[in-house]
């Protein structure tokens, strides 16, 4: 039973790993910025308990189109990345 599940999730491992990295990149731009670590944590936790919602259920709903989900979440990863990387060279 176990392993159904876990292989259920394996296509999108890809996804699962760097966008926790983006999420530790993001919250590290807000200590930066100096906003509440209180808040920040908060918020933190609340989205990736969110994203855990949907991918748990929309995983089950959207699996033919794992491929594009794929596509999609790592360009919006990367573009995230991107801009938190030209804001901290600018030094914004």
């Amino acid at each position: 039973m176990v392993i159904w599940m876990l292989e259920q999730y394996l296509p999108f491992v890809g996804l699962i790993i760097f966008g926790n990295i983006e999420n530790l990149v993001l919250s590290s731009q807000g200590v930066v910025a100096g906003v509440n670590p209180l808040k920040l944590g908060i918020v933190s936790f609340l989205c990736v308990t969110m994203w855990l919602c949907i991918g748990t259920f929309g995983t089950q709903l959207l699996i033919d189109y794992v491929d594009f989900i794929n596509f999609i979440g790592g360009l919006a990863i990367f573009v995230l990345g991107l801009q938190a990387m030209i804001q901290s060279v600018r030094g914004e």
